[in-house]
């Protein structure tokens, strides 16, 4: 029997313009589903396309303490945790 790995997943209440809710069902219909499902693989795919460069430039503007150093104590515990779960 094939195992199922369960995917952790999120609810979001989210309003749209009429028109778009229209656009966007006309265009899951095209493609042979619905809009719940279109919208989802929309979402998927445009966090896949996301690339590390742009994530890490929003959270230096948006997130200032990651870029304060660390002191040779903090640099020490880190690693010793980091190792303890390398293992």
């Amino acid at each position: 029997m094939a195992t199922v790995a369960k995917i952790n997943t999120r609810r979001k209440l989210i309003d749209i313009p009429e028109d778009v809710f229209q656009t966007l069902n006309l265009k899951a219909a095209a493609m042979g589903t619905n809009l719940k499902k279109f919208i989802e693989d929309l979402l998927i795919r445009e966090s896949e396309d996301m690339d590390d460069a742009e994530v890490y430039r929003y959270l230096v503007a948006t997130r200032p303490e990651g870029k304060v150093m660390l002191n040779s104590e903090e640099k020490k515990e880190f690693e010793e945790w980091l190792n303890q779960h390398r293992k």
